[in-house]
């Protein structure tokens, strides 16, 4: 197994070196060169496995040896060991053929931590390995900063520096981010929308001079290939218990930067029977627009209820503009450089239909958001967070075959987002019984205008490796 990047430059790279390089040299995205494929009795074997185990074997092909398989499997083991639900990624099913995966019973009650309790093992390792220290820089809009945060604050091997726009994520989301106090935890109010945090961060990654000497970033968001790789296990997972691999399974995914729904993709070209990937957005539609109209254009950001889906720019999905682009990296540079310049893109009418055999999409505003989930609890008493509900929505929308079992991503638990389960006209449920005194706990942030060298400084004073 070889990673390549989607702008053509910088030749092959081992698992290893893509985990802790993030983007690649020419500010593109890792990918497989080739995927592995699992057969139908291949995934008929995996059917009886418990989450940690069936995660082991969807992702030990990524790993390729370079991590000892019984390291491997601990590590793995140890990630998902706190989740609050012995399932993992329960089911509930909310109507006829259609059901709900919970992402949301890890340690910050959101599906980041999926990928990032494994992200921040595997990064401790390889460092610890090498005798290396490093950075890990990133930028949130509600949920990766605490799961990240979570998944590093243990680790000798890390400091650990998260952005978040200032005042435009929800209180629960920031308190979990900024009540933790470990030595190597730090949290950075920017003036700005998370798409300036996500360019901060992606600058800095482009010219690291800024750095203390012998110190490298590591990139936690999505754009590493490590997030992707353990996020397509859910749904092997949900797959398998609707019907897997005898029949096929559409997801509707809540994504605001898609790589939560890129990982279904990696699913499907594995082998997994995925009928149908449906895209759910908020009114920052920028996915929406390119699945219905083959315009994937610049608007102005607007601040939503499912603050975690507002974003202008998806990081992820230039990888998929690259199979678009028939995996040509001069062809997906250029397309990039482009957009770049003018804020818009759009691809080949054949290639846009090709996609679309498999993707369709469905957008969802405020006032949309409130209703949905106010109908979803009456019908079934089941409560959603705002993001999730968008998935529910979608299935409504989108033309599916209704043999097709149908399954809906929950990104994150309700008490998140009190305000939108308020304005739905229902009450907040109780914090969980692990974070019941998490409004008391003590807070340590600091805000900072968007500019790149104060951040840099801040990183150069902050840093235990200065």
């Amino acid at each position: 197994m070889k990673y390549i990047s989607t702008r053509g430059q910088g030749g092959e790279k081992g698992f290893k070196d893509v985990l802790l390089a993030g983007l690649a040299e020419d500010g593109g995205l890792y990918v497989p060169k080739e995927l592995p494929q699992f057969s139908a009795e291949k995934i008929s074997s995996l059917r009886s496995l418990p989450y940690n185990e069936l995660a082991f074997e969807v992702i030990k092909p990524f790993v390729n040896g370079e991590i000892e398989d019984s390291i491997l499997k601990g590590l793995i083991d140890d990630s998902y060991a706190s989740f609050a639900h012995t399932a993992v990624a329960p089911m509930t099913q909310i109507g006829h053929n259609e059901w709900i995966m919970e992402l949301f019973h890890g340690p910050t009650l959101a599906f980041k931590d999926f990928a990032l309790q494994l992200l921040g093992r595997l990064l401790n390792h390889v460092l610890t390995e090498r005798g290396e220290r490093a950075i890990v820089l990133g930028a949130t809009s509600g949920d990766t900063g605490s799961a990240a945060i979570e998944g590093c604050r243990h680790s000798d091997a890390l400091d650990i520096f998260i952005l978040h726009p200032y005042q435009r994520v929800s209180e629960v989301q920031r308190r979990q981010m900024t009540s933790v106090l470990d030595d190597n935890v730090n949290n950075i109010a920017i003036h700005g929308n998370f798409d300036d945090c996500q360019s901060m961060v992606k600058e800095s990654f482009a010219d690291q001079s800024f750095l203390p000497e012998n110190t490298r970033l590591v990139a936690v968001n999505s754009i590493n290939w490590a997030r992707i790789m353990a996020q397509v296990v859910y749904y092997f997972h949900a797959a398998l218990q609707v019907g897997a691999p005898d029949r096929e399974v559409a997801f509707s995914v809540p994504t605001g930067n898609f790589g939560d729904i890129f990982a279904g993709y990696i699913a499907k070209g594995m082998g997994l029977p995925v009928g149908k990937l449906v895209v759910a957005t908020n009114t920052n539609d920028i996915l929406h627009r390119f699945f219905k109209d083959n315009d994937y254009r610049k608007q102005e950001l607007k601040h939503t209820l499912s603050p975690s889906m507002d974003i202008m720019v998806s990081s992820n999905f230039e990888r998929l503009l690259f199979d678009m682009q028939n995996r040509d990296g001069a062809a997906l540079a250029s397309l990039m450089d482009s957009f770049q310049q003018t804020g818009t893109l759009s691809v080949s009418d054949s290639a846009w239909d090709d996609i679309k055999v498999l993707f369709n999409s469905s957008r969802t505003d405020n006032e949309s958001t409130c209703s949905a989930i106010k109908e979803l609890f009456d019908r079934t008493g089941y409560l959603a967070d705002p993001h999730t509900i968008t998935g529910v929505r979608a299935l409504a929308e989108v033309d599916i075959p209704e043999e097709m079992p149908k399954v809906v991503l929950s990104t994150a638990h309700p008490v998140k987002f009190g305000e939108a389960i308020e304005k739905a006209g229902l009450e907040t449920p109780a914090l969980p019984h692990h974070m019941a005194d998490l409004m008391e706990r003590e807070e340590r942030y600091s805000v900072l205008e968007n500019d790149l060298k104060k951040l840099h400084g801040f990183i150069q004073e902050h840093s235990k490796h200065s």
